[in-house]
């Protein structure tokens, strides 16, 4: 399940792919109830779609699910990162510098599937210095949606997150700047959403088995 997520947050497993039990089973190695109980739970998280007598499918947001998905992330993330900024330990500020520098590393590379796997795990890396475990969940599940909804109306640049505003997000925490913090992550949310574009949407035929397949 985790080799799921992680394609769906690198942008490389498309909304409406077909995830068919027998394509999981030859990727993982797993039985036919493990794969059906991953299909389970992944569609619970909203990040598959179970079509009655189709299958299931990655799912394909809609201009409202976005809606929906950046209206609970404004209402969580912008407090969620004050109380950061006011809580965080020395192994907190650690664990989102070295975060920071891995994303400048995959800038410089030019690495699209690091630089997007970076850019989603920065936000709930920041639920995980928290240390709220609920809200560490929730927020991985709204990155995740998130991702298919860039991968579905995304501009096509190799991040939806837009150059330093993770690094002054960073600074406002280390600056114990609850305040700045705050309005940087909202604003950050905001520059997200208007990047998108309803009008048109991209998709990918990957090769599952290849994709999925654990090294």
């Amino acid at each position: 399940m985790d080799r799921i997520y992680s394609a769906v947050m690198q942008q490389t497993l498309a909304p409406m792919t077909k995830l068919s039990e027998s394509t999981i089973c030859e990727s993982f190695g797993v039985g036919r109830m493990k794969a059906r109980r991953a299909l389970l739970l992944l569609a619970s998280q909203g990040i598959v779609e179970l079509r009655s007598n189709r299958g299931a499918f990655v799912a394909s947001p809609n201009q409202k699910d976005a809606d929906e998905v950046f209206e609970a992330r404004i209402h969580i993330e912008p407090s969620l990162t004050a109380q950061v900024a006011e809580r965080i330990d020395a192994q907190g500020l650690k664990a989102l510098t070295e975060h920071i520098n891995k994303e400048k590393t995959a800038h410089l590379a030019e690495n699209r599937q690091e630089i997007i796997r970076l850019s989603g795990e920065f936000h709930v890396l920041i639920a995980t210095v928290s240390e709220n475990g609920f809200l560490t969940r929730t927020l991985r599940e709204l990155v995740t949606r998130t991702s298919l909804i860039v991968a579905m109306f995304g501009s096509g640049k190799p991040s939806c997150c837009r150059d330093d505003e993770h690094e002054k997000i960073l600074e406002a925490i280390e600056a114990r700047d609850a305040g700045r913090a705050s309005d940087l992550a909202k604003e950050h949310l905001e520059h997200i959403r208007l990047d998108l574009d309803f009008t048109k949407s991209h998709k990918t035929e990957p090769d599952l088995v290849s994709l999925l397949r654990a090294d």
